[in-house]
């Protein structure tokens, strides 16, 4: 299933009674095409999140129109499932019930239900926690938790915002290709908001970079490398320095927060390498 933004903009009222509102995005167009992975990349404060949720239906857009199939979005609706960073999981039910509960919502029928779960459990190497407390679980396996139920109903478009990032770097690299694995096999569109570099050319087909210039798309730039992405070829790292080149204007030094100081460090490192690399070779 595809998406399509078209001329997408939206503003918030500023704080302190002000007159002028903000505009976060003014007339943004892209398209993610069936079964496409896209991340969405850029400094905080670039509308990434605020462009995935009016897609996902959760608030208005000021103007312009977003269709999923050629179906135009104005409210939630079981075509996209969204998954959330901090997770959204229910306490009080277990691994097994969380997983269940958005199929139990769409009135599954209770063998098809069992039967689907007993599929997603596996695939994510879960099957021995289904009956675990969401307390009594690692992150990792919270997260794991959390994409099995947005994918339990089989959604059409599946939104991700900043989906690894509450863990640590190898659980982190370890879900990135379980995830990998889990689209690739129902052929899922997706459509993903991260500020991590290499995150970003791993998963996705392609990797849209947005400024803080009212959401302004800087790049659009098209992952060409055959699946699973080889992180040690050499194409990878051209992709890496290219986005990181166009991160780094996008950036232009100003830090606000700790995400903007997650990218600064990466650039910094990435520029670092390659001028001992040029100073080897």
């Amino acid at each position: 299933m595809s998406i399509t933004v078209q001329e997408l903009s939206k503003s918030f009222e500023n704080k302190r009674g002000a007159k002028e509102r903000t505009v976060v995005l003014s007339d943004i167009s892209f398209e993610v095409r069936d079964g496409e992975f896209v991340s969405l990349l850029g400094p905080s404060g670039c509308g990434k999140t605020t462009t995935l949720t009016i897609i996902a239906g959760f608030q208005p857009r000021d103007s312009g129109k977003i269709f999923v199939n050629n179906r135009e979005v104005t409210k939630p609706g079981p075509d996209r499932a969204f998954v959330f960073q901090n997770y959204a999981l229910l306490p009080w039910l277990k691994v097994g019930e969380n997983i269940l509960y958005p199929m139990k919502k769409r009135k599954i029928p209770k063998a098809q239900r069992e039967q689907r779960l007993k599929e997603l459990l596996e695939m994510a190497q879960l099957q021995d926690y289904a009956n675990y407390y969401i307390h009594e679980i690692s992150g990792g396996m919270k997260q794991r938790v959390a994409l099995l139920r947005a994918l339990a109903c089989d959604p059409e478009v599946l939104l991700l915002d900043e989906p690894l990032g509450a863990v640590d770097f190898q659980m982190r690299q370890l879900l990135q290709k379980q995830l990998e694995q889990m689209l690739q096999a129902k052929k899922t569109t997706a459509l993903m908001v991260t500020h991590d570099v290499d995150e970003a050319v791993y998963l996705s087909d392609r990797v849209i970079v947005m400024s803080r210039e009212k959401g302004k798309i800087l790049a659009d730039i098209t992952i060409d490398i055959p699946r699973p992405h080889d992180r040690t070829s050499v194409v990878y790292h051209h992709y890496m320095d290219e986005l990181t080149q166009v991160l780094s204007s996008a950036l232009n030094g100003d830090v606000k927060n700790s995400e903007d100081e997650d990218l600064l460090d990466f650039i910094q490192k990435n520029e670092k390498k390659k001028k001992e690399h040029l100073a080897t070779a």
